[in-house]
């Protein structure tokens, strides 16, 4: 992890992400990880929650939000930041883009991140016997 310091504080990078393509594949595979996640929450949530009564709905809202959490945080961080922060300095601004990777895409792997982590916690209804061709009627 690569590591800029600023006076006395150290900002790293949220996880190693040096790996990840550029772009719409940089983005389609931090939806892939999401998604993966969001199953995996899904499942610990499931075992949770079915003891405790909750509805369906509620066991997929919490592993959507805790998989955006530990996986999308840092790039709707960025992405909020980037955009509302004043930036005092050129070179401030440069270090601060040198932490981000892909920086001209941030957007692109936030909305793939949201949608891998529906795509997971819905898979994991799925795959816990949710009824959803009931669901997909309306019924």
């Amino acid at each position: 992890m690569q590591a800029i310091t600023s006076g006395t504080r150290e900002r790293q990078m949220h996880y190693d992400q040096s790996w990840m393509g550029y772009g719409l594949v940089g983005g389609l595979e931090a939806g892939g990880i999401s998604a993966v996640v969001a199953l995996l929450v899904y499942l610990v949530v499931y075992a949770i929650g079915r003891k405790q009564g909750w509805s369906p709905l509620r066991m997929i809202a919490i592993a959507f939000l805790v998989s955006l959490l530990l996986t999308a945080s840092g790039d709707m961080w960025d992405l909020i930041y980037f955009n509302y922060a004043t930036m005092n300095s050129l070179q401030y601004l440069k270090a601060r883009l040198a932490q981000v990777h892909d920086p001209d895409s941030i957007g692109l792997r936030v909305f793939w991140e949201m949608v891998g982590a529906l795509v997971g916690a819905g898979l994991g209804w799925i795959l816990r016997g949710g009824d959803w061709r009931n669901a997909l009627r309306g019924d």
